[in-house]
């Protein structure tokens, strides 16, 4: 009836509107209550946004998606009486008298006014993101919102989504729409993969040869890389973000509080910078090309060489890079690094010997080491995946664990925070289903209720007394097998949406079958509202479906 109730509000749009129940909101909320006053705000062209500085750009950002969202032109104005809300409208209020939780926000309806208060620009954009949800879809002349009393707040600080645009590349404009997916569902940092064997994706001053030639590879993996033979399309692939359309990127993800952490991959993962520069590599005489094929652990040569030059360069990459976001946070990659190579060169002995490092895992640690005290001189704090534990490092890095609970209670007992990002089930460039006709992924089997029901603090870590290091979550998302925008988005939704519940919610507050109803009376009329696919049969499997 709800969902028939929907379609009528879209149909008819000259009438007013009754707004969806704030119990739909996903994330679900920490606490909502209703007033017993039955009269509604009534928006319509006639309300202002009132915010304060310098929260300008918010405002603006509300009235434009209210705009889109309902057809309602509403006007922005700043407060020049702070104490003094007595005109009717939307009231962005800052308070600074109560100390409040970070990311906390309060909305409050009632006939008069809608009023959003916050301690910091995240729980201001987290109460639009709510009142946004609450306002229904179409074009109307007015809108009746019940009265409704939120409080709210996240569960973890670090909440997080990654895309990798190296095995495939994607557009500014749905970059910005990534972004947007991640602001819908109150994320707070976007993780971007921006090199690999496959390509380097962000434009450097000074290493030319990283765009000219470390951008583009010269045909691309048809099918899966498990196939033999191996087939390829023949055609030159590639391209890179310029410093432009990444400060671009990173001005629109801030005015949605969205941090953007750019990742390095090094020591390994680097086959397309050694493609520019082979200087760089472990064979400075061979004529590298860019990886054209995917799971290079142990296949192919893809590691930095431990020399002056690599060192230089490693320097001078991460200052372009920094200059460029103003994240507090760097991510340098750091997994598999295949040993092989070094165990094979003579001159990488020779630099371990005269450096006092026992073995290929040190001198790992050395090169990690290395940069995260150049990017702690600059005020900056590393992150890299679980495999830079392996050695003895300095605890102030953040390890982003994506193996099983032994690699985070390995990290979390060393003293490290932890992000956790397993692979299972937090990967979603695995399969949704167990359908053979499914869209070709990598391997693997996360299903939309695995993602809902998965704990980032497990048992494990919590009877050791380590949950406290567990900082937060994030899910992967490696383009292998996603060559264009819809399939990422077939691949992410409603998955992406069971996690943003995940990490914000309390345990207690989850209830995946309440859950599945929201997602049908909330989410997907977004999903069509964005022109987004998303998978469609998530009902039909489940975590009792899992291959043995």
């Amino acid at each position: 009836m709800r969902r028939l109730f929907f379609i009528y509000c879209l149909l008819f749009t000259s009438f007013y509107c009754i707004a969806q129940n704030a119990n739909n909101i996903i994330p679900k909320p920490a606490f909502i209550s209703y007033p017993h006053s039955p009269e509604p705000f009534v928006l319509d062209n006639n309300q202002n946004i009132f915010y304060e500085d310098p929260y300008e750009a918010q405002a603006l950002y509300l009235k434009e998606n209210i705009a889109k969202q309902t057809g309602l032109l509403l006007s922005v104005k700043k407060r020049i009486d702070q104490y003094n809300i007595s005109t009717n409208g939307i009231y962005l209020v800052q308070n600074r008298s109560l100390n409040h939780t970070a990311e906390k926000y309060e909305l409050n309806i009632n006939k008069q006014i809608i009023q959003i208060d916050y301690h910091d620009l995240r729980g201001l954009i987290n109460g639009i993101q709510s009142l946004l949800q609450i306002i229904p879809i179409g074009q109307f002349n007015s809108i009746k919102i019940s009265p409704v009393h939120i409080e709210d707040h996240p569960r973890f600080a670090y909440r997080g989504m990654h895309l990798d645009v190296v095995r495939h590349i994607f557009p500014v404009s749905y970059i910005k729409k990534y972004i947007d997916y991640l602001a819908f569902h109150k994320f707070n940092t976007f993780h971007w993969h921006l090199t690999d064997d496959q390509g380097w994706r962000i434009e450097m001053e000074a290493y030319p040869k990283l765009n000219t030639i470390g951008s583009y590879r010269n045909e691309t993996l048809i099918g899966h890389f498990k196939d033999s033979p191996a087939q390829y399309d023949g055609t030159r692939y590639g391209g890179f973000y310029t410093k432009a359309e990444i400060k671009e990127i990173v001005q629109y993800a801030a005015i949605r509080a969205i941090t953007v952490i750019p990742e390095i991959d090094i020591p390994g993962h680097s086959r397309a910078a050694i493609a520019a520069y082979p200087e760089l590599s472990t064979k400075p005489d061979t004529n590298w090309k860019v990886a054209t094929t995917w799971g290079m652990y142990n296949r192919q040569n893809n590691v930095l060489a431990p020399k002056p030059a690599t060192f230089r360069f490693l320097e001078k990459v991460f200052d372009e890079v920094m200059a460029l976001f103003p994240s507090p946070y760097i991510h340098v990659g750091g997994d598999e690094c295949s040993k092989i190579w070094w165990k094979q060169d003579p001159a990488t002995q020779a630099f371990m010997k005269e450096k006092g490092l026992k073995n290929e895992t040190e001198l790992q640690t050395y090169f990690i080491e290395f940069i995260a005290k150049h990017l702690k001189s600059k005020g900056k704090q590393t992150i890299g995946w679980h495999e830079i534990n392996e050695g003895d490092l300095d605890t102030s890095t953040i390890v982003m664990n994506w193996g099983t609970e032994k690699q985070a209670i390995e990290a979390a007992s060393k003293g490290f925070k932890v992000i956790n990002t397993p692979g299972k089930p937090f990967y979603f460039d695995h399969y949704q289903s167990q359908d053979p006709k499914d869209s070709l992924a990598i391997h693997g089997y996360n299903p939309l209720e695995a993602v809902y029901n998965y704990n980032p603090i497990p048992i494990a870590i919590i009877q050791r007394g380590l949950g406290n290091k567990i900082i937060g979550g994030q899910a992967n998302v490696w383009t292998e097998y996603m060559g264009n925008e819809k399939k990422v988005d077939y691949m992410i939704f409603p998955r992406m949406t069971a996690l943003s519940e995940t990490l914000w919610s309390m345990p207690e507050k989850k209830n995946y079958s309440d859950f599945l109803k929201r997602l049908e009376l909330n989410a997907i009329p977004r999903y069509l509202y964005w022109n987004s696919s998303w998978f469609k049969d998530f009902t039909k499997w489940d975590i009792s479906k899992s291959p043995k």
